[in-house]
């Protein structure tokens, strides 16, 4: 069934930049569908993208019997479904990031518990 919108909407997004603490970030770990979506978290935009697997992932992922054995060296990352190399160095605003991006990480040869993707 189609909808015919008769009126504009005319009002502010509740989910602005200005509305949060900082810019929010989706980030989603491939093949690992224990958590079946990205996590949406605040993350500062002058952060080192570094800090991303060092200091927030393990809190996310962490309990994963996968995480522990990630080699961040290999990891691909992904924005905008386009393979992409971020520098760790870098913060996440000099890596191009901003509010409501969504990037995904995939850890070769680990695809979940057993090889089951979760």
């Amino acid at each position: 069934m189609s909808v015919i919108t008769l009126e504009r909407y005319s009002f502010p997004a509740a989910d602005a930049r200005e509305n949060f603490p900082a810019p929010l970030l989706y980030i989603g770990w491939e093949d690992h569908l224990m958590i079946c979506a990205p996590v949406c978290l605040p993350l500062p935009p002058d952060m080192p993208f570094g800090a991303i697997a060092e200091a927030v992932l393990p809190g996310i992922y962490g309990y994963h019997p996968d995480f522990a054995k990630i080699d961040w060296k290999k990891a691909e990352w992904f924005k905008s479904d386009q393979l992409w190399q971020p520098d760790p160095a870098k913060s996440l605003a000099e890596n191009g990031l901003k509010h409501k991006d969504a990037i995904r990480f995939r850890t070769p040869g680990l695809t979940g518990i057993k090889g089951s993707f979760s």
